[in-house]
């Protein structure tokens, strides 16, 4: 793994190719309708961790993929990521007053335009995938981006698990059921990051595409279970939003279900599968193995 000073090091030149590139795509605030594009840039380039561009880069790094290769992709899926949240945190969904520190769209703005720049946002993301000039893979693997972007933020996906997530407030489910959920509300966005980074290259092979798929499927879990955990242990300064929400909401989560030390145990378990994932690489995996290591010990 690499040392914490060039982790951060790389982290920060991530997040600032991917703010650049989002600054570019997003229509100014200037134009009309300017209340909508406000909107929608509030949501977009407020602070965040930037995980899933950083996923993108540090997959294009392991495959020594150029970066701005991947500048485009690395901004539709946050632009995506964005979308989502502004959806979950209305009044109908779950509510949230707080995101990333600060109100949250529908609070900051009204509801109406959260709503409606989830939805410009969503449809700006297949804009950039299907117009970004950076993008230089033939038009196959292009439109096999778009189709996997879709599939993957869809209702087989990212909405699927979230429509999921609303069905099980209140109820009683088993593990299995929760991991689901998770697998896709979650994980299905977080394995699309890495996809379409191993895409953008003509001479990733089948045997790393899998394996870099596989080391996902890991991630994307141990990622949501660090996150129910802090739910409990952390406070909302740290987190950037309330904390306590999923019990104050009885949303089953793994320490409602498994334990809180369970649910650690379980973290560090899908850690260790995700490093053995990346067995077929050499030091140039060095990125993801750190970064898989962040998400089970991050703090917010």
């Amino acid at each position: 793994m690499l040392d914490q000073n060039s982790f951060n090091s790389l982290l920060l030149t991530y997040k600032q190719r991917v703010d650049l590139a989002l600054e570019q795509w997003l229509p100014p605030e200037t134009l009309n309708p300017v209340k909508l594009h406000q909107a929608m840039r509030y949501s977009v380039l407020g602070s965040g961790k930037r995980v899933r561009p950083v996923l993108v880069y540090a997959t294009a790094h392991t495959l020594n993929i150029p970066l701005d290769k991947v500048d485009g992709i690395a901004a539709a899926i946050e632009i995506i990521h964005a979308y989502s949240l502004i959806h979950d945190d209305l009044p109908s969904m779950d509510d949230d007053d707080l995101r990333r520190g600060r109100p949250t769209c529908h609070r900051q703005f009204d509801e109406a335009t959260a709503i409606l720049a989830g939805d410009a946002l969503q449809a700006l993301a297949f804009y950039i995938l299907a117009h970004d000039p950076q993008m230089t893979v033939d038009a196959s693997k292009r439109l096999s981006m778009i189709e996997k972007l879709a599939l993957f933020s869809g209702s087989r996906g990212m909405a699927g698990g979230q429509a999921l997530d609303l069905d099980s407030v209140g109820k009683k489910i088993n593990i299995a059921q929760l991991e689901t959920m998770h697998i896709h509300k979650t994980g299905a966005l977080i394995r699309t990051c890495i996809q379409m980074a191993a895409l953008s290259s003509d001479s990733t092979t089948d045997i790393q595409f899998e394996a870099l798929d596989r080391y996902a499927k890991k991630i994307g879990l141990s990622f949501q279970v660090q996150d129910d955990i802090l739910d409990v242990i952390s406070d909302t300064h740290t987190l950037g939003k309330p904390q306590g929400s999923d019990a104050e909401l009885d949303k089953p989560t793994f320490p409602s279900i498994i334990g809180l030390q369970a649910a650690r145990d379980k973290a560090q378990e899908l850690h260790r599968q995700a490093q053995a994932s990346l067995d077929c690489f050499g030091a140039e995996a060095d990125i993801l193995r750190t970064i898989s290591h962040w998400f089970v010990e991050r703090s917010h």
